[in-house]
């Protein structure tokens, strides 16, 4: 059974998790939504290049789940709380399924046997 959600398409849901599925960018979400910062700013905090920051951003971006402005030469990034609601919401409902999956499971094991 496929659990889908009507805003999403199953491309929208995979740019999240691919996104979310890396530590440094599960972090950049992580240090954004806690305030909004520059891209510059995100790149200090890493031992890797700018570019290799500007790229993570990019990849976050495409999957909605922050946004850049410019604001003069700076580029600001912001998180997208709407989009990581989304992506709760389908978790939720992956856990509903299996936790449903499980009673079934658990209700085949207790039945009697001799019935």
């Amino acid at each position: 059974m496929v659990v889908r959600m009507a805003t999403m398409s199953d491309g929208d849901v995979d740019a999240i998790f691919h996104a979310l599925a890396d530590a440094t960018r599960r972090d950049i979400v992580a240090r954004v939504i806690e305030r909004e910062q520059s891209v510059s700013s995100l790149a200090a905090a890493y031992a890797m290049s700018f570019a290799a920051v500007q790229k993570h951003v990019a990849v976050l971006e495409r999957a909605s789940l922050v946004v850049k402005q410019r604001r003069g030469r700076e580029q600001i990034v912001h998180a997208d709380p709407a989009t990581l609601e989304r992506a709760r919401l389908l978790l939720e409902r992956l856990e509903t399924l299996w936790r449903h999956r499980a009673a079934a499971i658990d209700r085949v094991l207790a039945e009697d046997p001799e019935t």
